[in-house]
C-alpha cells in the first residue's frame, strides 16, 4: 500500500516541478495529501468512493427526537 502511495505522489507531484526550497516542497505535499489524496482520489476496497464520500455514505444519520 505505501509503496502504492509514493508512487502516486512522484509521479503526480514530485516529478511536476523543481521545488526551490524545502519549505516550499513540504507545503506541496501537505496541501496533496489533505487537500486531494485524501478526500477526493477514489479507492477500490470501499466501493470506488473517496474516503471523504465513503465517510458521509457510512455515518448514520443524525436522529433527532
Amino acid at each position: 500500500m505505501m509503496e502504492s502511495f509514493w508512487g502516486t505522489i512522484q509521479l503526480e507531484l514530485l516529478d511536476s516541478k523543481s521545488w526551490k526550497t524545502r519549505d516550499e516542497l513540504a507545503n506541496a505535499i501537505f496541501e496533496w495529501i489533505e487537500c486531494w489524496y485524501n478526500p477526493k482520489r477514489r479507492h477500490s476496497k470501499i466501493g470506488m468512493h473517496s474516503p471523504a464520500t465513503f465517510e458521509a455514505i457510512a455515518r448514520p444519520p443524525d436522529v433527532t427526537t
